[in-house]
């Protein structure tokens, strides 16, 4: 690590977050003095007006230039999305983790300006106030969550067009698809000319963006007198005024047009799951081996450059929520996430020398942002999977690691041809798309252990004594294990069905008040066929839902097939009253439950086919589903946290869980019930048809000791060879011991630097809440491979 980039490291984590509302500002200013625009055009029009009018930031010492903020750290809300109330401020500012700075003059605004204007017109509002009955007791139940009631979809990932051209051409292609509308035979040709028209006013302001980034260069570098600053900070304007209008020609200036792109688009929304750039080692590697082998270009060049990269991804803490998750969301992790290795579209190995710079960089910056993982083909070396291992054992949580082979054939199924499927990856956590070519949208998180609750009460909440689901039987009555399931089966339709209507309403209202032109600009196809990235534009549309706690589902009805039903050792009367008292006077049923049942993670049988038929049953209700932009339903398994709040509104559960405490995480096993060492986790695991999801997620947590040395490495490569070779998606590891989080929890001024993995991502340890803490001292600890 240079020198230069230490000091815009140790600056990036010393610097506090806190909220700017001059983007909001803007925004609001514009919107209510514009004239009767079309939305597309509105939109485009505020979007200019943000980037001809916010604060730019050029940092001393900085090479890659540009903030999502007024300066690094500085976070901007989105009040088109959802509105803050002065509470949310309040909390926002005082709580004691993942808290933001909000100014005496930042309440002003919000109060006199931001408020006032768009209360009732936030996306938020919009869609709460669309929602019927029936998906608002299911959503306050914690049936399922909506991610699109705080931000606005657009989970997706850069392919390589911004390399190949510049916004420039960009607008040509927009002006020939212009060229094209046929005004007298497509009743849609006046939305798409709107549509189009927007697209080259947000390719106008982005470039004019980059264009006020080379003035302030230019500005700093006459009055600048150390001559080698004023030469980088000429060398910045010309590859300002160059890149992103035109592509890139050089290592330097491919990496900032990539990063004006990822701002442009997080300012024009705050977009689920921050944008990515995707296949970063192959989309440079280009540009790197040119530049190597004409001499402009040095590794310890490169790797400045890529380091100071990684500290622009880190100034960008995610915009808070609001509401009661104001209180809860807690992270700053935006879930920006960066694939290496891989596949190349030909097929052959994606694995390259700057591949292995890049993880050289991973290791040095030890950075929450971006996050990064290893697409491994078992066409990669496996001096590639050894390098990301050798970090992982380090102890932070990154890389993640993901089966590209498997990544391809979750892709195909989908209908993706084989080369989008191979220039395709996972993002945010662990999901899988089209790289540069798909909206794959995820609405919200699904709480199978619930849906199980509401089954075994003939459709009331015992929690609130509320009738949300439907009259299924009284399970006392049930005869033999299939009636159990197919009563959990017949509330999973009803929930599902209620997500989905909720879900197609709001992809509607989406379409219609909130497009992103420039998004839609850099995603194959939406050009083309005039439609924004939020309608259909595209040339793949995929809705996820994801289901979470597979784990604590299966073993619960595990647990209630072997003692109710196969053995008889409890009747389903005592069961049902010991889940409804929290196990309080039944604790022998409790412990009976707990380890006497089959569960999940063991290798056994009895468990995992239990497993394969909650994994059909979810599948079969969700998968092929026709969403409201002409593409398609799907499913996958993770929870991120959600495991937690979804555990603190599901009570006692058949396998032993107490009441309120947190469900399985992911697809992993329960906390604490796999208990015959991690080969046994992954076959269990790959019992689930992962091929049919769009990603699954497994944890692992190993003691330091078991991955030390030479035998260690070798033995984390050849589990890691073994699951993918089951055919599972994707494994992580936190490098950790239970005694260590321990003394973390009680002497947290002892380890402000500790870093675990949470779920798709790593975060602080300490700045966890107690809660999501508790629970990863649960997980089971492996101490033998």
């Amino acid at each position: 690590m240079t020198e230069r980039v230490a000091r815009l490291r140790e600056c990036s984590l010393n610097t506090k977050p806190r909220l700017s509302l001059e983007r909001a500002a803007l925004l609001t200013d514009f919107c209510s003095r514009s004239g009767p625009l079309s939305v597309p055009v509105l939109r485009a029009g505020a979007f200019a007006h943000i980037m001809e009018h916010r604060s730019i930031y050029i940092g001393p010492g900085e090479l890659i230039v540009g903030e999502r903020g007024p300066a690094p750290k500085a976070t901007p809300t989105y009040p088109e999305l959802c509105c803050h109330s002065l509470a949310d401020f309040d909390i926002l500012d005082s709580r004691e983790k993942i808290s933001y700075c909000v100014d005496d003059e930042a309440r002003r605004i919000q109060q006199d300006e931001i408020i006032p204007y768009w209360s009732g017109r936030s996306m938020r509002d919009r869609i709460f106030a669309a929602m019927d009955p029936a998906w608002k007791d299911a959503y306050e139940a914690g049936i399922y969550t909506e991610f699109m009631e705080q931000r606005a979809p657009g989970h997706t990932v850069l392919g390589d067009i911004i390399y190949r051209k510049g916004l420039l051409d960009l607008k040509q292609d927009v002006a020939d698809s212009l060229a094209r509308l046929d005004f007298l035979g497509d009743p849609l040709a006046y939305d798409k000319q709107q549509e189009l028209t927007a697209m080259a006013l947000a390719a106008d302001a982005a470039i004019r963006f980059a264009g006020r980034h080379a003035e302030l260069a230019e500005q700093m570098a006459s009055a600048e007198p150390d001559p080698q600053r004023r030469a980088e900070l000429e060398r910045i304007a010309r590859v300002c005024r160059h890149v992103p209008a035109h592509a890139p020609r050089d290592f330097w200036e491919a990496i900032q047009s990539y990063w004006f792109v990822h701002l442009s688009v997080i300012t024009e929304l705050n977009t689920w799951d921050s944008f990515s750039p995707g296949h970063l080692d192959q989309h440079l590697y280009p540009f790197y081996r040119r530049g190597i082998e004409d001499g402009s270009l040095t590794r310890e060049q490169a790797e400045e450059l890529l380091g100071g990269f990684w500290v622009k991804f880190n100034n960008q803490p995610a915009p808070p929520k609001v509401g009661v998750t104001a209180a809860e969301s807690g992270t700053y992790t935006d879930f920006c996430n960066i694939n290496t290795g891989g596949l190349k579209a030909d097929g052959s190995s994606g694995v390259n020398d700057l591949t292995y710079l890049v993880l050289d960089v991973i290791d040095e910056m030890r950075l929450l942002q971006p996050s990064s993982n290893l697409q491994l083909s078992k066409k990669n070396p496996d001096r590639f999977l050894k390098r990301g291992l050798e970090i992982v054992r380090k102890g932070w949580g990154q890389p993640s690691i993901f089966n590209a082979d498997m990544v391809v054939e979750e892709l195909l199924r989908q209908g993706k041809s084989i080369e989008d499927a191979r220039a395709g990856g996972t993002s945010g956590c662990v999901e899988t798309g089209a790289f540069g070519k798909e909206a794959y949208i995820l609405t919200g998180y699904f709480n199978l252990p619930k849906v199980l609750e509401i089954a075994l009460h003939n459709g009331l909440d015992p929690r609130t004594g509320k009738k949300i689901g439907i009259q299924t039987g009284d399970p006392r009555g049930f005869r033999t294990y299939e009636e159990l399931f197919a009563a959990f089966r017949r509330q999973l339709h009803h929930f599902v069905d209620i997500k989905v209507r909720g879900n197609n309403v709001i992809e509607r209202l989406y379409a219609r008040h909130m497009p992103a032109p420039f998004l839609s600009l850099l995603v194959e196809d939406s050009i083309a066929r005039g439609r924004d990235y939020n309608d259909g534009g595209p040339r793949y549309n995929s809705t996820y839902i994801m289901a979470v706690a597979p784990g604590t589902c299966t073993d619960s009805l595990a647990a209630i097939r072997c003692h109710v039903f196969d053995r008889g050792t409890l009747a389903m009367d005592t069961l049902l009253e010991a889940l409804d008292a929290d196990f309080e006077g039944h604790e022998g049923a409790r412990l009976l439950l707990w380890n006497k049942s089959p569960k999940y993670g063991n290798d056994d049988d009895c468990a995992d086919t239990i497993l394969a038929q909650v994994f059909d049953a979810f599948y079969d209700e969700v998968n092929g589903r026709p969403n409201a932009k002409g593409g398609t339903y799907r499913v996958n398994y993770l929870s991120t946290t959600c495991h937690v709040y979804f555990g603190s509104v599901c009570g006692a559960t058949p396998d032993g869980r107490k009441a309120w405490e947190p469900l399985s995480d992911g697809i992993s096993p329960a906390q604490g019930a796999d208990r015959q060492g991690p080969t046994a986790v992954i076959k269990s695991a790959a019992k689930m048809d992962h091929a049919r999801t769009g990603g699954t997620l497994l944890n692992q947590k190993f003691t330091p000791k078991l991955v030390e040395g030479e035998e260690g490495l070798n033995a984390m490569a050849h589990l890691v060879r073994s699951y993918f070779k089951l055919d599972g998606h994707h494994i992580q590891f936190n490098v950790v011991t239970a005694d260590t989080l321990r003394d973390a929890q009680a002497h947290p001024e002892r380890h402000r630097d500790l870093i675990v993995r949470v779920a798709g991502y790593s975060d602080y340890f300490c700045d966890l809440t107690t809660g999501l803490q508790n629970e990863i001292i649960a997980r089971t600890e492996q101490t033998a491979l």
